[in-house]
């Protein structure tokens, strides 16, 4: 059996324009989650299965079978993912970076980047789930302005609104959105990246606050206001939410112990939603 595994994300710590201008490019710092989609193949006699994962995974397939000039072998697919799909969790993106990575083992073949990135161009906006590190990446373009590493990490608290997200549908009134702010969302990039720079988890939380501030004037989540009241009392570094998605929820730089998970679940169970735990970025 061979496999390809792909991690998800819990939304950003950034959404927003590169730069303040009259055509904003759709920039992001994706948040990495411990969470992940896999993609299985089982070589045996039988013709190949169809893929598991959808009409993108099989598209992704399609479109390296024909860059190498290969064909399949006999062989079963199977997958399991443990990202929510229309959230923001980059389930797509993971599935189709799975399967890729699945079918580089498949046919004993370096993975090849620019391969991937490509193949994802071909299909739909991406988060940089295909790096295993921090990255300042324009999605439209499949274009990676800065990595920023694997020194950050994160505490996480949270949550997942009901309904989802198209993000298809409300890319231009996004790009409306950063046009009337782009001042205010280049001093928050520049105060994120500052963070990273330094290493500094209490600048980046900060920074991700800002985002996800500005992004509940354009696509708010219901219990947003009532997190950020309250995220000095649980002793929260910051919060953050997938701007194009349902996820919200609070940034630690240290483990949050029982007294202080059993507030937050208490405030969470209060608003409607159970709430989880679990470790977000690299550090």
């Amino acid at each position: 059996m061979v496999s390809g595994v792909c991690q998800g994300t819990l939304g950003e710590l950034y959404q927003g324009p590169l730069r303040a201008g009259p055509e904003p490019d759709i920039a992001v710092v994706s948040f990495p989650v411990d969470r992940h989609s896999w993609v299985h193949f089982t070589p045996g006699a039988d013709p190949p299965s169809p893929l598991p994962l959808g009409e993108k995974s099989a598209t992704a397939a399609g479109l390296f079978l024909r860059h190498f000039g290969l064909t399949l072998p006999p062989g079963r697919w199977s997958a399991h993912s443990e990202l929510r799909v229309g959230v923001g969790m980059a389930s797509s993106t993971a599935d189709i970076v799975a399967t890729l990575r699945c079918l580089f083992r498949v046919f004993g073949l370096p993975y090849d980047l620019d391969v991937v990135l490509g193949i994802l161009s071909a299909i739909e906006r991406s988060d940089s789930v295909f790096l295993d590190e921090f990255a300042l990446h324009l999605s439209g373009r499949h274009q990676v302005v800065r990595r920023l590493g694997t020194d950050l990490g994160f505490h996480t608290a949270y949550v997942t609104e009901p309904g989802t997200v198209d993000t298809t549908a409300v890319t231009g009134e996004l790009v409306e959105h950063y046009r009337r702010r782009g001042e205010e969302y280049e001093r928050c990039l520049a105060e994120l990246l500052k963070g990273f720079a330094s290493r500094d988890p209490v600048v980046t939380a900060r920074a991700a606050t800002t985002s996800a501030v500005l992004s509940q004037a354009v696509l708010p989540k219901a219990t947003f206001d009532a997190l950020l009241a309250r995220r000095e009392r649980f002793g929260a570094d910051g919060v953050f939410v997938a701007h194009t998605g349902r996820v919200i929820g609070y940034l630690f730089r240290s483990r949050p112990g029982p007294d202080v998970k059993a507030d937050v679940s208490a405030f969470f169970r209060s608003q409607g939603h159970q709430c989880s735990f679990v470790q977000g970025g690299y550090g």
